[in-house]
């Protein structure tokens, strides 16, 4: 298991760099990447679009005018971002993304009242975080090296550091089981869309450890297969997809 200070500690910068080289989950991130591509085609509103925990990530690869974003600094972010207490004025971003990163977010309720506050109308949010599918669920809770407790009755839990502080659950949690709280607690915020996938692809890229139990060539054949057994078994996944979109309630009213 890696520990709390090496997890918490910039240094690791160099071993995920590497980590994300390895071909097949550089295609893995790619991918992902081209969904922030195509979340902003189809966000109709102007300001900045920002990336939160980018970390070593190479999103500017694909949308070189995206504002990187980490709470801990790395050589490749262009801001230090606290998502509980974001340096921009009202109504400044047009678009929030966060990779494996809301289950970090210890305090997710002060983070959404925050995205509100600054995300313009029309503006799109946009999480790719954990969903513990079968067999997901049971790396995430015994073989993951961050907690996951799907069994919380809150959404925010102790901060004990900023990347070894963690409920990998909490995308479920907040989206899935306690949706219902979130609308009520968020109208203005609308989810749009939930989607699962990528029951072994991560898995088989050996997530952000050097390691990659296939070569990048076999990508493709692993995303066909991650399909079909989505189709088969809808809740087969590891990761979901959440696209929400802040609303004018007013305007909304009108309709």
């Amino acid at each position: 298991m890696v520990s709390q200070k090496k997890l918490d500690s910039p240094d690791r910068e160099k071993s995920i760099t590497l980590a994300l080289k390895k071909g097949f989950l550089k295609k893995f991130y790619l991918e992902i990447y081209q969904k922030y591509s195509s979340i902003l085609l189809n966000t109709h509103s102007d300001g900045i679009a920002l990336e939160l925990g980018s970390g070593c990530g190479f999103v500017k690869t694909v949308i070189p005018e995206i504002v990187t974003s980490d709470v801990i600094y790395y050589s490749s972010v262009d801001k230090i971002v606290d998502a509980t207490s974001m340096p921009f004025e009202d109504k400044k971003l047009k678009a929030i993304f966060m990779l494996n990163v809301l289950h970090h977010v210890s305090n997710s309720t002060a983070a959404f009242h925050e995205f509100s506050r600054c995300m313009t109308n029309g503006g799109k949010i946009f999480i790719v975080d954990q969903y513990p599918g079968i067999p997901a669920r049971w790396i995430y809770k015994f073989a993951h090296h961050e907690p996951f407790n799907e069994y919380s009755q809150n959404w925010d839990f102790d901060s004990v550091g900023p990347l070894s502080g963690a409920n990998g659950a909490l995308a479920w949690i907040i989206f899935y089981r306690d949706r219902e709280k979130f609308e009520k607690l968020y109208p203005e915020l609308k989810i749009r869309k939930i989607e699962v996938h990528s029951p072994l692809r991560y898995w088989l890229a050996g997530g952000l450890k050097k390691c990659s139990l296939l070569p990048g060539s076999f990508f493709y054949i692993a995303t066909l297969l991650d399909r079909v057994l989505i189709k088969i078994w809808p809740g087969f996944g590891s990761f979901v997809d959440i696209e929400i979109e802040k609303i004018d309630q007013i305007e909304e009213g009108k309709k």
